[in-house]
């Protein structure tokens, strides 16, 4: 169910620390709300560091930050 693996989407990002975090879109059919049921693309990235900001009670751009450092290191991008 759909509730079901939002629910639990929600509780990983909450126990995984941001600095273990990095957001793509390799999920085509995963698309975040409000854009559920049309083809996942990257211009829904912010969608997913809001929705990240809000859980971890940050800011987005905390989020965009510290995900974009990790996502550089993850694939040595300098």
């Amino acid at each position: 169910c759909s509730s079901d693996l939002a629910r639990k989407t929600i509780e990983v990002v909450e126990e995984i620390p941001l600095s273990s975090i990095v957001i793509e879109t390799d999920c085509p059919y995963l698309t975040p709300m409000p854009h559920r049921g049309k083809r996942n693309d990257s211009t829904y990235l912010t969608y997913i560091a809001q929705k990240i900001a809000e859980i971890k009670g940050i800011s987005t751009e905390e989020v965009g930050k510290v995900t974009t450092k990790n996502a550089k290191e993850l694939y040595k991008i300098l």
